[in-house]
C-alpha cells in the first residue's frame, strides 16, 4: 500500500513537472502567428495580403524575437467557407505549431475557431468578423475580438441619424451571421430611440443584383435605409441606390464601410455617407506615419482590420514577453491586464469576454473639393469612448463574466 502510494505521488509529481515545463517559456523552440483570411475574395482587399503584411510589420518593428526565440508569420486563405476555415485552425495547431491564429474575418469562421481555441489552449484573436456572438454564446478564455462588432458600429451610427429627426427605417443586410446580428442590433437601436423598423430584407452573400431589395426598400417609404452587409456588397447597395434615385430623398446608413470600400466607391458617390470607424490613418501624427509606411509596401493606405492586425500581434508578442511564456491561457491573461494605446487603439483594453473596448469614430465621407488628394476620405465628427460604443457586460451573454 505504501509502495503504491509512493509510486503514485511519483507518477503525479512527473506529470506537475511536465506540465510546469510545457506551460513555461516557449513551446517549439518559436513562436508562429497564423493569418487566416480571405485571401481571394471580396473580403481580400480589407484582410487578405494586407493582414499578412501588417503582422509582418508587427513582428519586424517588435524585433522578430520574443524571449530569445524567433518569431514567423503563416498565412492561409479561408475561401469563406467555415469547414475549410475551421480545418486549417486544426491542422495549425494540431500538427504545425501555430500557437495564435489572427484576422479571421468571417463571422462563421471565427466562432468555429473559438470554439477550438478553448478546446486547445490556443489563442484566436478575430480582427475582420464582426458578429457580437464571438464575446456572447461563443466566449472563450483565450479568444479576443479586437477591432469592432455589429453593436459599436450600429449604435453611434443610429444615434446620430435618430437625432436628425428621421425615425422611419429599412434594413438590408446580408443572409449569414453578422448580417443576422447586426440587423438585429439595429432594429433594437431604432426601437429604444424612438423609431421603427418598416421592414427587413436579406440578401445573397456577393449578390449580384440588388434591385429587387432596393424595390422593397423603396416601397416602405422608410426614411433612413440601413445596410448590415460590407465590402462590395455595400458598394453596390449604396450604387444602386443612387441608381435608383433614393439618395435624394433617402439617407443610406452603411453599418461596415473601410476605407478601401470608400476609395472603389469614389467620393463622388460616396460624399455625405456617415458611419462609425475604429480607425483612420490621419487622425494623428502616429497613426499617419505607420500608415505611410504600410503604403510604401502595399501601395495603399490600410484598412482598420489590418491597422488592427499590427497592433493585436505587438500587443501578443508583449503579452508572451511579460508571461514568460506562449501558453494560450496565460497570455490570454496577461493581454486583459494591458493597456492598449498604439497605432489603432486608444483608451484600450480586454474585457473578461475577450472584448477589446477602445475609442470609436464618427466619420462622414468628404466631397470632392473637400479633399485634399488620394485617401483623404473622412472628416472626423465625434469620438466616442470604447464605454459607450461596445455591448455593456450587463447585456453579456458570456459565461466567463460574473454576474
Amino acid at each position: 500500500m505504501i509502495s503504491k502510494n509512493i509510486a503514485v505521488a511519483a507518477t503525479t509529481t512527473w506529470i506537475l513537472m511536465v506540465f510546469g515545463a510545457n506551460a513555461a517559456g516557449i513551446s517549439d523552440d518559436r513562436v508562429r502567428i497564423g493569418v487566416l483570411s480571405d485571401m481571394s475574395g471580396q473580403y481580400s482587399d480589407s484582410g487578405g495580403r494586407g493582414s499578412v503584411e501588417a503582422a509582418r510589420m508587427a513582428v519586424e518593428d517588435f524585433g522578430a524575437k520574443v524571449l530569445g526565440k524567433p518569431v514567423e508569420v503563416v498565412f492561409a486563405d479561408h475561401q469563406n467557407k467555415a469547414d475549410i476555415g475551421g480545418a486549417k485552425a486544426r491542422q495549425w495547431w494540431d500538427a504545425e505549431g501555430v500557437d495564435m491564429i489572427i484576422d479571421l474575418n468571417n463571422s462563421a469562421i471565427a466562432s468555429a475557431v473559438n470554439v477550438l481555441a478553448k478546446e486547445r489552449n490556443k489563442i484566436a484573436i478575430a480582427t475582420g468578423a464582426l458578429s457580437n456572438a464571438l464575446t456572447n454564446e461563443f466566449c472563450a478564455p483565450t479568444a479576443i475580438h479586437y477591432t469592432v462588432d455589429s453593436y459599436s458600429i450600429a449604435s453611434a451610427a443610429v444615434d446620430a441619424v435618430l437625432k436628425q429627426g428621421k425615425k422611419d427605417w429599412f434594413i438590408i443586410a446580408v443572409d449569414y451571421s453578422y448580417g443576422k446580428v447586426t440587423s438585429e442590433i439595429i432594429t433594437n437601436f431604432v426601437k429604444e430611440g424612438g423609431g421603427r423598423v418598416l421592414g427587413t430584407v436579406y440578401h445573397p452573400f456577393n449578390a449580384g443584383d440588388f434591385s429587387s431589395f432596393l424595390m422593397q426598400a423603396q416601397a416602405s417609404k422608410a426614411q433612413v435605409v440601413a445596410l448590415a452587409n460590407a465590402t462590395n456588397d455595400s458598394i453596390n447597395t449604396i450604387k444602386g441606390a443612387r441608381e435608383f434615385g433614393m439618395n435624394k430623398t433617402t439617407t443610406i446608413v452603411p453599418q461596415l464601410m473601410y476605407i478601401n470600400d470608400v476609395h472603389g466607391l469614389g467620393l463622388e458617390q460616396g460624399q455625405g455617407l456617415v458611419f462609425a470607424t475604429a480607425y483612420y490613418w490621419d487622425r494623428n501624427d502616429e497613426s499617419r506615419a505607420w500608415a505611410q509606411k504600410y503604403q510604401a509596401r502595399m501601395k495603399k493606405m490600410p484598412s482598420m482590420n489590418q491597422a488592427s492586425i499590427y497592433s493585436a500581434v505587438t500587443t501578443y508578442l508583449k503579452a508572451v514577453e511579460q508571461a514568460q511564456t506562449d501558453d494560450g491561457l496565460a497570455v490570454a491573461g496577461q493581454m486583459k491586464k494591458m493597456k492598449i494605446n498604439d497605432v489603432f487603439s486608444q483608451n484600450g483594453y480586454v474585457r473578461e469576454d475577450g472584448r477589446m473596448v477602445h475609442d470609436m469614430f464618427l466619420v462622414q465621407v468628404k466631397s470632392p473639393k473637400e479633399s485634399k488628394g488620394p485617401w483623404d476620405y473622412y472628416k472626423v465628427l465625434d469620438t466616442i469612448a470604447g464605454e459607450k460604443a461596445f455591448q455593456p457586460l450587463a447585456k453579456s451573454s458570456c459565461y466567463l463574466v460574473k454576474k
